[in-house]
């Protein structure tokens, strides 16, 4: 085997290595814009594929994360126009992660993401960005906007999933 070939299929693996070791985004997205488990499937394998297909683009200006954060959003939100857009949502949504330990507080999150699940593509973007704990400077990047619209954009959106809990909450 060439030396070549050899340092290729050692920057494959140390790819593929790093994909999986953000695995977790990949996951989060699909939940976030996937309407039933085949869906977030067919989503999450598109992800793994544009991934595949953008490594020649992850330039070490940005963190790992940041870059698989954006492929990931952008096939999600390409994904969500190919299938009709007056589909409802049918799917109860899940909770990311382990159960959660008490039954009030899986309620509360299952209400978050009903409540998420009805936002626009970017602001679920925005949302989930933010509730991974990204900074406002990550998440603009991400997103390629800047940080004072990405803090607008949460203020706004956080009032809205607000209005639309505290809705749910009164119509019990």
């Amino acid at each position: 085997m060439s030396n070549r070939s050899t340092m290729d299929i050692q920057h494959r693996e140390a790819f593929l290595e790093r994909i999986d070791a953000h695995r977790n985004i990949i996951h989060k997205v699909g939940w976030v814009y996937g309407r039933d488990v085949a869906d977030r499937e067919d989503l999450e394998q598109d992800i793994l594929l544009q991934l595949w297909r953008s490594r020649a683009s992850f330039d070490s200006r940005s963190a790992f994360s940041t870059w698989m954060y954006r492929v990931a959003l952008n096939t999600a939100i390409t994904f969500r126009r190919r299938q009709r857009p007056t589909e409802p949502l049918t799917r109860e949504p899940q909770i990311p992660g382990q159960q959660a330990e008490r039954a009030e507080l899986a309620e509360e999150l299952r209400e978050l993401y009903r409540a998420i699940a009805q936002l626009s593509a970017v602001e679920k973007a925005l949302i989930l960005l933010w509730l991974d704990e990204r900074s406002y400077e990550e998440i603009g990047e991400t997103l390629g906007i800047g940080v004072k619209n990405v803090s607008v954009r949460l203020v706004r959106i956080r009032a809205k999933l607000a209005r639309m809990i505290g809705e749910t909450e009164e119509t019990r």
